[in-house]
């Protein structure tokens, strides 16, 4: 098939999720179908990855955005438009003009939409869109205007909310078929829009991390993200206010290490047993050194989203996950055999006790988590699943 494919961002460096699930995806897919490529950035600086993404792709544009979001125009644009913050500051006039005159052009079998915001690029058409919500954007930015310090402000920002429920659950309706990378997220989809088709497409690990290596037993926490997102600056927040400081208390020597890109976003920490490692974008082999050489991924992870790839990455890796029943979620793993969880806070600090003091639970937890990942969630697999879905989308089109 000949795929349209829309991203938000440019999917190389493999570096945060986002990323990392496109450009594994595109890699695979690439083997079956031609993908044109059109991607938002942020700098110039970026066009220097479209070359690494030319190998996979028959065409790939990229169209600016800016770079910082609070603009005095985007601002103004959200207050006084129809459109929530989160379209507005992923709008390219050019991108939107770009698409209509290519699609009056050329032939597409199918339009892959990576995300429901790039949907306002797409011209009215007879092309079967397949959209990819990689999380439901609405619970996101609802639980973060729940949790907003500055009761005054919440009204306002709640206007906001309502605006990406809207436009998210127009853009689901307009869709041939919708995507969703966990079950819980196709649920909830399918409770908003009546008879909306859902498929279940979840996130896989790269080849970065599926590289076999022995276990690395050692006290140290680690936590790996971008800090762009709120949900891993809240669950930072956590791991130094609730849960470091009851593990250090029954394990001394423990360490906390903070992994990631925009580690400005989060706040200063000045504590000792604490180290905060700022990654570059391009920086994927610092992260690869991250799961490598940590002891255990503690992901107190309590804002909605879809299926984490730091799990994924830290189970790939032989790294032995503490999380939430929020943090697994669109992961198949089974608590006490593959993955350890608690809601509380008192319970994730336990059982990152546990981990840290019995071996024998680190290594089952490491193993069985690896066999996992390598039986349903490798990109190999993944893609299939997606193939499958535009195969529906175009009613068995090859």
């Amino acid at each position: 098939m000949n795929v349209l494919m829309l991203t938000p961002y440019l999917p190389y460096p493999p570096s945060s999720g986002g990323q990392i699930r496109s450009y594994n995806l595109i890699k695979q897919l690439s083997k079956k179908h031609k993908i044109t490529l059109y991607s938002l950035i942020k700098h110039d600086e970026e066009r220097r990855y479209i070359g690494e993404l030319e190998k996979h792709c028959v065409k790939v544009k990229v169209f600016k955005r800016p770079a910082k979001p609070w603009t005095f125009q985007n601002i103004l644009k959200t207050g006084t438009g129809p459109y929530p913050f989160l379209m507005i500051r992923n709008f390219s006039p050019e991108e939107k003009r770009d698409l209509s005159r290519v699609l009056r052009k050329e032939k597409f079998d199918i339009i892959h939409a990576e995300t429901f915001y790039v949907s306002l690029h797409i011209p009215k058409n007879q092309i079967p869109i397949v959209l990819v919500d990689q999380t439901i954007e609405y619970e996101v930015y609802q639980h973060f205007v729940e949790n907003f310090k500055w009761p005054l402000l919440k009204p306002l920002l709640m206007i906001d909310v309502w605006k990406i429920k809207f436009w998210e659950t127009y853009y689901w309706k307009r869709a041939t078929g919708v995507i969703a990378l966990s079950e819980r997220d196709a649920q909830s989809m399918k409770k908003l829009v009546s008879g909306l088709r859902v498929s279940v497409v979840p996130n896989g690990v790269g080849e970065d991390l599926m590289r076999d290596v022995p276990l690395h037993f050692c006290k140290t926490i680690i936590f790996v993200g971008n800090y762009a997102w709120l949900q891993n600056v809240e669950a930072v927040e956590i791991l130094v206010k609730e849960i470091y400081p009851r593990v250090v208390k029954v394990v001394k020597d423990v360490k906390l290490l903070i992994v990631g890109q925009n580690t400005d976003k989060i706040p200063v920490i000045n504590s000792p047993g604490i180290e905060v490692v700022d990654l570059k974008i391009e920086d994927v082999a610092g992260v690869q050194k991250a799961y490598h050489e940590g002891g255990i991924m503690v992901a107190p992870l309590y804002g909605p989203s879809g299926a984490r790839l730091k799990i994924v990455g830290a189970m790939a890796a032989k790294v032995p996950v503490v999380t939430t029943s929020i943090g697994i979620l669109g992961i198949d793993a089974t608590d006490r055999e593959d993955v350890l969880l608690s809601d509380t806070y008192e319970g994730i600090s336990k059982k990152a006790i546990k981990l840290l003091t019995d071996v024998g639970l680190y290594r089952k937890i490491a193993l069985n988590a690896r066999k996992l990942v390598e039986k349903k969630y490798t990109y190999e697999v993944i893609a299939e699943k997606l193939d499958a879905v535009y195969k529906d989308a175009t009613h068995g089109k090859s």
